[in-house]
C-alpha cells in the first residue's frame, strides 16, 4: 500500500463505544476514519468518501446491515469496496454471506483481530 495515500475506512455501528475505540485504534495506524450510527442513505454516505474498507454492523438502524451491504453491492461504483460484517450474533458467518460481505468479525473482538481482518480483505482486494 502506498504510504503517501491515506487509507479510508467507514464504520457503520450504532454503538458509540465501538465507534470511538475502533476510530482511535485505526487513526493511530494512519487511517482516515468515518463513522455513522445509521445506514440510511448508505450509498450516498459511502460515495462521498469512497473508502478502502467498510465495517458494517448487523443491527444498525434503520434497514440493518444485510440490506445496507446488499445495497452497496448492487451499486456499480461501490460494489468492489470490501465489507467486513461485524456482529455479536452467533450466525455471523451466515449473515455476512447473505449480505454479500467479503469477511466478518465476531463481537466482542480484540484489536488484533480487527487489524488482521482489515489487512486480509485489503490484500485479497488488491489481487
Amino acid at each position: 500500500m502506498d504510504k503517501t495515500s491515506t487509507r479510508k475506512i467507514v464504520i457503520f455501528d450504532d454503538d458509540e463505544d465501538i465507534l470511538s475505540i475502533c476510530s482511535y485504534v485505526l487513526e493511530e495506524q494512519g487511517w482516515e476514519v468515518h463513522t455513522f450510527t445509521d445506514c440510511n442513505n448508505v450509498t450516498e454516505k459511502v460515495s462521498g468518501i469512497h473508502p478502502d474498507v467498510i465495517l458494517m454492523d448487523n443491527w444498525i438502524p434503520d434497514a440493518g446491515g444485510i440490506i445496507a451491504t446488499q445495497t452497496l453491492k448492487k451499486t456499480d461504483a461501490l460494489r468492489n469496496i470490501p465489507v467486513i460484517y461485524f456482529s455479536a450474533n452467533s450466525d455471523i458467518q451466515l449473515l455476512a454471506s447473505n449480505a454479500g460481505a467479503e469477511s466478518y468479525l465476531a463481537k466482542p473482538f480484540d484489536l488484533h483481530q480487527l487489524e488482521q481482518v482489515i489487512n486480509k480483505v485489503l490484500i485479497n482486494n488488491n489481487n
